[in-house]
């Protein structure tokens, strides 16, 4: 399972500096629309959308001893030293004889796809087979801060402007004027006119370089265009990624209901933002109860049991209407929850809530609550995070700044303007045991997750600058030695790092449990050690030091990770024995991420976060940001406490501080 990428892109060893990890999204540099076509784009870049993408460089494969020199240095802190010995043997022995064909093979396949990279297919696959339920397991979510004017928050008037701007978005997308998405080295670069004119006139097939040579990076967007009108269909054995660009409808679920209505006209224009929230206004105002047949539940079941199922309702009479939700441009949650204050309440509601009012296959649904709360929660197979901040970002500065939609305009609103279809499944005995079942299994599967968050407020970003360590770092070192409190040693520990420099790239692990950070773990945790808080603090440094080594690495593609996952694909496609260094029961272990983190550091995001990636693990989403750092975590109960954790890491985090602020 990869869990959701909020790390950002850095390059160059300006990057490593200071810990930051931070990819500028700067304001786009468009072209000044006027009157109603400035309604239907959120920008018109001057440069089109995918003018890099024919030049964007491939991700690399690592040299073979690179790898497998990484692989043990990360196997280090987590082997005993007869256990790494053995590990030892295994790696040579695969460096030597069978890891030369696999990794010949490797780059002989790379090499005749030139278009895309080489974890991009085979990690696809990995997601479409697997047969788990999406929710918790899968899909992630953010939640954008609430507007600081009330009246933006009433929910009708939230989601139409979401609405409205995700269409704003998607146009400019689809018409290849949304301005691409770079990485500046200096930010200033995007103010740059002469940049611009060079890499807008230079041919697609070398507008990379041109960027290159004023420091900045353009990113892959493949995967943008997975956004809208897609989702994905339960198949036995593999899903299906199925998209429909047709599509001019959107779904809107409330209490487990179906509505769809058009919000493209029939000259492709998006309909004007009355239209859209008179067709809200109906459907919240529509005297309904709690839909007691809620075929949305489905999709928190198993992929097998969904696919079987999906078949059935489609023969006995739905398959026009799972056709509309297929198509659709994208979901519109309107839940009558009410988060008010309570903030473990908003992440259950983001991540999985009840299931009634969910469709979690599709590429994402924007989810409004009855107080105004707005975020996503998306299908992770098509994508990663990079395109889904982007997406979300824009559309919550769109409507802070230009929202189409008033409290005032309510009163003026017309019914009838666009007509709005009630979806109402065929269901019989069979399929409605189903529902009840799904029902019951999954309310017992959220009764045992566990939900907690900690904001620590005592430093931040620039403290951690004034100390000369990277943020990131300190987080990592602040999760191993949470769980150093509770079990007294360091565990396997999965860092996402985006690799969208390069085509087609999705992502690397960043292997943050080090040796470095087990020796500063036990000083720390140790009452009677004989380190003073000086030499205590070289130990953070130094871990620091190293995370930021693997940093770099990884986002240039030079983890080990991927390398070893696409290796032993190709292994599992050919008749040949299967290599130690996979038989080792190392290597599952260390693939056993026991944490499984991922980091949100921007300020438009109030939450964001994922379920546990393994039944004895936890699932963190963590904030760096200037003042402050937090995380939102998720365990199970009956193998792991999140409140229990939660307290340790606040511990941990004040005991860091107090050393790294000794002698200040």
């Amino acid at each position: 399972m990869l869990p959701f990428v909020f790390k950002r892109n850095y390059f160059k060893k300006e990057l490593i500096k200071q810990g930051k990890v931070e990819l500028f999204l700067q304001i786009p540099r468009s072209i000044s629309v006027k009157g109603d076509e400035a309604y239907q784009y959120i920008e018109k870049s001057k440069t089109p959308t995918m003018h890099f993408q024919p030049s964007l460089p491939r991700l690399p494969i690592p040299k073979l001893e690179d790898t497998c020199r990484r692989y043990l240095n990360a196997q280090k802190p987590l082997l005993s030293k007869e256990q790494l010995e053995k590990t030892e043997i295994y790696v040579n022995e695969f460096l030597t004889k069978d890891g030369i064909g696999l990794h010949k093979e490797l780059i002989e396949k790379d090499t005749k796809n030139r278009d895309t990279s080489y974890i991009s297919e085979p990690w696809f696959d990995m997601y479409l087979r697997d047969r788990r339920p999406l929710p918790i397991n899968y899909n992630p979510f953010l939640v954008l801060n609430p507007a600081s004017n009330p009246e933006h928050n009433i929910q009708l008037v939230k989601a139409t402007n979401l609405i409205v701007s995700s269409l704003r978005f998607m146009k400019s997308l689809k018409e290849n004027v949304l301005r691409p998405e770079v990485f500046y080295l200096k930010p200033k670069t995007n103010e740059n006119n002469v940049y611009h004119t060079i890499t807008r006139l230079l041919p697609p097939q070398f507008s990379w370089y041109g960027a290159y040579l004023f420091k900045a990076f353009p990113l892959d967007m493949s995967q943008y265009h997975n956004l809208f009108n897609t989702t994905r269909l339960p198949k036995p054995e593999k899903d299906q990624i199925y998209e429909n660009a047709t599509g001019k409808n959107i779904i809107v679920m409330r209490k487990g209901h179906f509505y769809s209505f058009n919000v493209i006209d029939e000259n492709g224009y998006i309909r004007k933002p009355k239209e859209i929230a008179s067709c809200l206004e109906s459907i919240l105002g529509a005297t309904i109860s709690i839909n007691e047949r809620p075929i949305g539940i489905l999709t928190t079941s198993e992929r097998d049991l969904w696919a079987n199922t999906r078949a059935y309702l489609s023969q006995i009479g739905n398959q026009e209407i799972l056709q509309k939700i297929d198509s659709a441009i994208f979901t519109m949650i309107l839940d009558d929850m009410h988060v008010g204050t309570d903030y473990n309440e908003l992440i259950r509601t983001y991540l999985h809530a009840d299931g009634t009012n969910r469709w979690f296959d599709k590429s994402f649904s924007l989810i409004v609550t009855n107080d105004g709360y707005a975020g996503i929660n998306f299908e992770h197979s098509w994508g990663d995070g990079v395109a889904v901040l982007r997406f979300l970002k824009d559309i919550g500065n769109d409507i802070t700044k230009q929202p189409k939609f008033c409290a005032d305009d309510i009163k003026y609103l017309q019914k009838g303007a666009v007509e709005v279809e009630k979806l109402n499944f065929v269901i019989d005995d069979k399929v409605q045991n189903i529902v009840n079942r799904q029902k019951e299994k999954f309310g017992e599967w959220i009764g045992e997750l566990s939900v907690d968050h900690m904001i620590f407020n005592e430093f931040g970003k620039n403290e951690c600058k004034t100390f000369g360590v990277s943020p990131d770092a300190i987080m990592q070192l602040a999760f191993q030695l949470a769980l150093y409190y509770q079990r007294n040693y360091v565990v396997p520990t999965y860092e996402s790092c985006s690799t969208a420099a390069f085509k087609h790239g999705r992502t690397e692990t960043l292997r943050s449990c080090t040796i470095e950070t087990k020796k500063a773990c036990e000083a720390i945790a140790q009452k009677n050690n004989n380190l003073s808080k000086s030499e205590l603090k070289n130990l953070i440094i130094n871990c620091s030091n190293v995370h930021n080594k693997l940093s770099k690495e990884a986002v240039m593609g030079q983890g080990f990770d991927r390398h070893l996952f696409a290796l032993k694909k190709i292994w599992e496609h050919s008749n040949t024995p299967k290599p130690a260094i996979f038989s080792d029961p190392a290597y599952d272990n260390i693939n056993h991420n026991i944490l499984s983190t991922s980091t949100l550091s921007d300020p438009a995001i109030c939450a964001g976060g994922f379920g546990p990636v393994v039944n004895n693990g936890y699932g963190i989403g963590y904030m760096i940001q200037d003042e402050r750092l937090g995380a939102i975590v998720t365990s199970y109960k009956r193998n792991n406490n999140a409140n229990e954790y939660v307290k340790c890491l606040e511990k941990a985090f004040k005991n860091i501080h107090s050393i790294m602020t000794c002698g200040k």
